[in-house]
């Protein structure tokens, strides 16, 4: 953790002095450093222990929340971002105002601020707080109560996290993220790898033969009606609900808008997606093995990582599971916390000062919000220790008050030109209240993801039609800036293309023609898996050569 911080400050030293360096890393983050932060930005503890709990108590169902994102990463990378680094946006809010009005950008800030500060950064640190609690018998090597231990380790976390946010801005997050990242994927093969051996009594081959033939239900990733996530959800809330986290949600967008040109951050975004792809084998595999080495002896089924963890994990290798554990968790803090500063700073403050705010000033400001709303969360965590068994339900109610209303106005936004601020202004409020109406009072007996998309298409109907009734006098016009080196990745769409076939590969391996089937469905799935990389192959190729082709045929410069 030392070496970590003391990276992270050789990073940024001298980087962080303006308002760009502090809240966009100086626009100059690359490929590397923005996949690692995306990746240890999104997957923190409540991954670890949720969906390895999810896949002891039922299948692999719930890996769509991670493999799926990978969809939504391809159309950040390729239609999102390249307009929100040509107009040199900071935060989304800033779009919403371009595209709509100011009040509309206030309407959406607010939206963040109250799911960022009320539910989102106190479930991390009390979520995080929890495993560490689990893994590492805090309370027994403290000498104090249970929630005694909670309070300690929240503090611990928050500080050490918030000390990223607070004096190193955007940079610290990124570098600090990206180290930790490494460090979590090595975690991430030591544990199912000595899963297994202890599962095959010293014998990884054995073990892996027990996962592969005994229930091998619990390998199929096409959840039914009663599983976690039903497999017609990835048609419908899903797909909304990845764009928003991914295209719109500024803690994990952040990093993006701060790429050194559009090359580098849509590279970074696409690696990002291969990593997602590894999620079922860290996060859920572990679960999977667990069931097999404790059913019938776990009282809830969150605690199959954490027992699995102190079974097989040597002792000399504690404190480094202990530091990546920390890590993804300071990384979900800091990210939240220098998005939310930025958010204040940027969309609130900075529009309701009448003269001119100087970087310092502004910097200043955005530690202190910075420190408040810490503060606010280390008072919020523990008192979410009270409702343990409908914490996630609180976490999903929230995220549905303003991930729906977020994402309709960006794509109609981005897509239409004369529909009116008051469409969207129309649609953030009839969101908040019909989405509160079916979670609260009609409670309906419909999966959560499918009233996503629900909203969705009505909240779509809405806008285009008061659009058709009330268009704007005069079509909205995108306006580039370019404040950075616009090129496109040369292999975006190739690197898209097989991240496409990735993941329908990924789906077809944890089915019932694959590792959840009978044993001659193998055949299928190794002929499926021919089929698909050779149209990769070939796509690929023909892009290749097509290009290749036009740089021939355009006209030489002279030597």
């Amino acid at each position: 953790m030392g070496l970590v911080g003391w990276v992270s400050y050789l990073k940024t030293r001298g980087e962080v002095e303006t308002k760009e360096g502090y809240f966009l890393a100086g626009r100059g983050l690359t490929g590397t450093f923005i996949a690692g932060s995306l990746l240890l930005t999104n997957l923190s503890a409540e991954q670890l222990i949720g969906l390895n709990g999810s896949a002891f108590g039922f299948n692999m169902s719930s890996m769509a929340w991670e493999v799926t994102a990978g969809v939504a990463i391809i159309v950040m990378a390729l239609v999102f971002l390249p307009r929100y680094l040509g107009g040199a946006f900071a935060t989304l809010p800033q779009f919403l105002e371009d595209r709509f009005d100011d009040t509309v950008r206030r309407m959406t800030v607010v939206l963040f601020l109250l799911g960022y500060g009320l539910i989102t950064i106190p479930s991390i640190l009390y979520s995080g707080s929890l495993a560490v609690l689990r893994l590492f018998d805090v309370p027994g090597l403290l000498g104090v109560g249970f929630e005694g231990g909670l309070v300690i380790t929240i503090l611990v976390i928050g500080c050490i996290g918030g000390v990223y946010a607070v004096f190193g801005g955007l940079r610290a997050v990124a570098v600090s993220d990206t180290i930790n990242g490494v460090g979590l994927l090595i975690v991430g093969t030591l544990v199912p790898i000595l899963g297994l051996v202890a599962l095959g009594e010293g014998s990884a081959a054995a073990g892996l033969k027990i996962v592969l033939s005994e229930d091998p239900h619990k390998l199929n990733a096409i959840g039914s009606a009663t599983d976690p996530v039903p497999f017609a959800t990835l048609f419908t809330g899903m797909i909304l609900a990845n764009l928003f986290y991914w295209g719109t949600n500024q803690y994990v967008i952040q990093r993006t808008l701060g790429a050194k040109s559009l090359a580098e951050g849509q590279k970074g975004v696409l690696i990002s997606g291969f990593f997602k792809l590894l999620v079922p084998f860290f996060m859920m595999l572990p679960g999977i093995i667990a069931y097999h080495m404790y059913r019938g002896d776990l009282q809830h089924m969150d605690m199959a990582y954490p027992t699995l963890v102190a079974d097989v994990l040597p002792v000399y290798l504690a404190g480094f599971f202990l530091a990546v554990l920390l890590g993804a968790v300071f990384s979900s803090f800091n990210s939240l916390l220098n998005s939310a500063a930025t958010l204040f700073c940027l969309d609130i403050y900075q529009p309701m000062m009448k003269k001119v705010v100087s970087d310092q000033a502004l910097i200043r400001v955005a530690k202190i919000a910075s420190v408040v709303i810490a503060l606010f969360s280390f008072v919020a965590a523990p008192l979410l220790q009270y409702a343990p068994e409908g914490l996630w339900q609180i976490i999903r109610i929230f995220t549905g008050f303003y991930n729906i209303p977020v994402i309709t106005l960006v794509l109609v936004g981005l897509f239409t030109k004369r529909v009116p601020a008051l469409a969207a202004k129309v649609v953030v409020i009839f969101h908040v209240v019909a989405y509160g109406l079916l979670q609260f009072v009609f409670a309906v007996d419909i999966n959560f993801i499918h009233i996503y998309a629900i909203l969705f298409v009505i909240e779509v109907a809405i806008m285009l039609v008061i659009g058709r009734l009330m268009p704007m006098a005069k079509g909205w016009r995108y306006a580039s800036k370019e404040v950075v080196d616009m090129t496109p990745w040369r292999f975006a769409h190739s690197t898209a293309i097989v991240l496409v076939a990735a993941i329908v590969l990924t789906y077809l391996v944890f089915s019932p023609l694959g590792l959840a089937g009978d044993p001659g469905s193998t055949f299928v799935l190794s002929t499926a898996g021919v089929v698909i990389f050779t149209v990769i192959a070939c796509s690929v190729a023909n892009r290749a050569w097509r290009q290749k082709y036009r740089r021939l045929e355009s006209p030489q410069q002279n030597p």
